[in-house]
């Protein structure tokens, strides 16, 4: 909030204006909030509406995870946005057709990938997915045992339907003692 005019003044640039062309600005100025607010409610839908859109993103998560433990690159090549980017654990980034080539190849196989329960955040057509998960691979024939990871991907809808972008995980490593 503003404490005085000059404040006003100076934050909108309004200084030397006659009364009623400052009156207009304001009036102005409130119905693009008020029509900002209302864009941003319709994009959002009612609560209902989200809890849905975030069933089917969760769902979609995991028909995800199925895919690529099976190694059926056909289904998650459905799932991935064609400019999807994967930050892996040790912080090296894959493009969709590397990661996805490199699953088809062998060079990563999933052995196991258990998500547990999966926060959701919806923002119109994004959705922002959080969730710890039980993960064992092999990559470049190296054995990684099973082990606590965190996760934060992205999701857009494109199209009616909703593709991940961007996927980070972390490893979570046991505190000693």
């Amino acid at each position: 909030m503003l404490a005085d005019g000059n404040q006003w003044h100076e934050e909108f640039g309004t200084a030397g204006l006659p009364p009623a062309a400052e009156a207009g600005f304001v009036v102005g100025l409130a119905c693009q909030c008020q029509e900002r607010a209302n864009m941003a409610r319709s994009d959002r839908g009612t609560v209902g509406d989200d809890q849905a859109v975030a069933e089917i993103i969760r769902a979609t998560e995991r028909e995800r995870l199925r895919a690529l433990v099976a190694a059926d690159v056909a289904r998650a090549r459905q799932l991935h946005a064609d400019d999807f980017q994967l930050i892996n654990p040790l912080g090296g980034a894959l493009s969709k057709e590397q990661y996805l080539g490199g699953i088809e190849s062998g060079q990563i196989h999933y052995l196991f990938w258990e998500p547990g329960a999966i926060d959701v955040r919806l923002y119109g057509a994004i959705g922002v997915i959080r969730y710890q998960s039980q993960l064992e691979i092999i990559v470049l024939g190296r054995h990684i045992p099973r082990q606590q990871y965190w996760h934060t991907d992205l999701y857009e809808r494109r199209d009616g339907q909703w593709l991940v972008v961007w996927s980070h995980a972390t490893g979570i490593q046991e505190s000693p003692g």
